[in-house]
């Protein structure tokens, strides 16, 4: 931590951000390092200046609430920075697109401590550097006591159009860029036994989408496409809505995704598969004729009507909502 300004808060010390006036604060979390290419100006101004070569630019947001979206029981300060910037990358990614920058904000109760603050803004920026992503900058705020609230604000870039979730057509193929789920299966753990640990536990406290496929299936003419933030019926049923349609799920289709999670969860398999969110994993609509890119596996198909059945049956959409739970 050499080389930085204001005073140096140890780990142990219980340094707390009430303890340091908003300058000092700073200098404990921005991590080190000079901007990438195609940005002009980086921290410390009152706004990025980039330099976006394709001119079209894509922009998202998602924010995570202490006592809502994560609990300090089980997350760590590096698991909520982990899983805010997979959240954003991922939306952007959904759209066909590559995430090239975030603006960061915290606001906090200034008896969170010091650490807290800089182990979140540490995994942020390990996070962004493992995917070629630039910290742009952020905001800081005090809050009540007990609140916490992290957002992060992505911005990213598409060749040609984005895919939307209003195009899917009667007669393509419905299918997931990867496996379903494993957030869902390691929260499920977590509430049963917040020391649980385990590649599902890991998974869903810092979730690993791969997120080139989303310009892969834009690339292979996907005709519309999400994220499963809120579960999979949840966001199947909006593809349906976008797109006035039915999106007809197979349970064989869907049945190695609960057999992975059946040793671990048994019968909250199917739950899991069906309604679990945070997963990130990429939903599309393709053609019927086009070969879906690699890693890619078909899980239904589009057809004239709503909503979304599995089997002929429809379903509910379930899943997550941020205000009916």
């Amino acid at each position: 931590m050499t080389g930085r300004r204001g005073r140096q808060a140890d780990d142990n010390d219980g340094t707390v951000l009430a303890d340091l006036n908003e300058a000092q604060i700073l200098a404990q979390v921005l991590p080190p390092g000079g901007a990438p290419a195609g940005v002009l100006v980086g921290p410390g101004d009152d706004t990025a200046y980039l330099a976006v070569p394709s001119g079209r630019v894509l922009v998202t947001t998602d924010a995570m609430v202490l006592g809502r979206d994560w609990l300090d029981e089980w997350s760590s300060a590096a698991d909520v920075g982990t899983k805010c910037v997979a959240q954003n990358a991922a939306d952007i990614a959904s759209m066909g697109g590559v995430t090239t920058g975030v603006v960061v904000t915290l606001v906090a109760d200034p008896q969170t401590p010091v650490r807290w603050a800089r182990d979140l803004s540490y995994a942020i920026a390990d996070a962004c550097a493992r995917e070629g992503i630039a910290v742009l900058g952020g905001d800081l705020s005090s809050a009540p006591a007990g609140v916490r609230m992290v957002s992060i604000t992505a911005v990213g870039e598409v060749s040609g159009a984005p895919v939307l979730r209003s195009g899917a057509q009667v007669g393509d193929v419905v299918a997931v860029s990867d496996a379903l789920g494993r957030s869902g299966a390691g929260l499920l753990l977590l509430q049963g036994d917040p020391a649980a640990r385990g590649p599902l536990v890991d998974y869903h406290l810092r979730p690993t989408p791969s997120y080139a496929q989303g310009p892969a299936a834009r690339d292979a003419g996907a005709t519309s496409m999400l994220d499963i933030s809120d579960g999979l019926l949840r966001d199947a049923d909006r593809i349906a809505d976008a797109s006035g349609v039915r999106l007809d799920l197979r349970s064989d289709a869907l049945q190695v995704h609960v057999d992975a999670l059946a040793p671990t969860v048994g019968d909250a398999a199917w739950d899991c598969v069906l309604r679990g969110g945070e997963e990130h994993t990429l939903l599309a609509t393709f053609p019927s004729d086009v070969v879906l890119p690699d890693g890619w596996r078909a899980i239904g198909t589009v057809a004239t009507g709503s909503g979304v059945a599995l089997d002929g049956a429809a379903q509910e959409p379930g899943g997550w909502d941020h205000f009916h739970g």
